[in-house]
């Protein structure tokens, strides 16, 4: 096996606080850097000296390992995690995990011999480097970023990154915030559409952050109706771990 490395933030043991799974226990591996800047964005993801290591599972007592940390330290990790608590996955996360796709194909290859699933949160943008991991990927939670967020459209490269992440189990998300325009997220829902419209998509009010104003009742309902009308699923979720000021 290659001796494969990546900078990482943390790995610890909490509840998955957005999209379908949440309140789900997992093992999050968070890696560095992002290639987006959304406006919402409240995770700092700069590289540092060290990774912070959970001590015991969930108790939010750290350690620090120097970075880069390999592939084969960190499945170690984790599943030590898993034989303390059962978690129902692990979750790369960041940032954006897609930037080290070498690194998170290794570890979840040792991670899978252990019985853990692999579940991918990421912003869709980096379709190539998906289709180098997508074989030990199981769940895929895939963002999609609206213009007025990253100051782009991105939709093309949605569109190809949904079409190849659809072959797994795969739901989408979208933050909404009380400016978010209409026509904005109707293009994001066609788009979805277009792919399958069997595919899940989760509504998540935004977090206010950065000036963005917390979406309206009102309006997230609006959007919902409207949306049923063209995907089969269409669900509300706020950001929980943000209530229960877990991180």
């Amino acid at each position: 096996m290659k001796n494969i490395s990546a900078n990482l933030i943390e790995i610890f043991s909490s509840v998955q606080g957005e999209g379908k799974f949440v309140g789900t226990r997992q093992i999050f591996i968070r890696t560095t850097g992002c290639n987006l800047n959304c406006r919402y964005c409240d995770t700092n993801f700069q590289a540092g000296e060290f990774c912070k290591v959970e001590t015991v599972p969930g108790e939010m007592i750290f350690r620090t390992i120097k970075n880069p940390v390999d592939a084969v330290q960190v499945a170690e990790v984790a599943k030590n995690f898993n034989e303390k608590i059962s978690h129902h996955s692990v979750s790369f996360t960041g940032g954006e995990p897609l930037l080290n796709p070498d690194f998170i194909f290794e570890t979840a290859k040792l991670l899978k011999k252990s019985g853990l699933k692999i579940f991918l949160e990421t912003n869709a943008t980096l379709p190539d480097a998906f289709e180098k991991i997508s074989d030990v990927v199981d769940i895929v939670s895939a963002d999609i970023k609206l213009p007025g967020i990253v100051g782009k459209n991105l939709f093309d490269v949605h569109r190809e990154f949904f079409k190849l992440a659809a072959k797994k189990y795969l739901y989408i998300k979208v933050v909404l915030s009380d400016e978010t325009p209409e026509e904005e997220f109707f293009s994001a829902v066609n788009l979805i559409a277009e792919v399958s419209p069997e595919i899940l998509l989760i509504l998540q009010p935004v977090t206010p952050f950065n000036g963005l104003q917390k979406i309206s009742p009102e309006k997230i309902l609006r959007f919902q109706s409207a949306a049923l009308k063209i995907l089969k699923d269409v669900r509300v979720i706020p950001q929980t771990h943000r209530m229960m000021k877990v991180f």
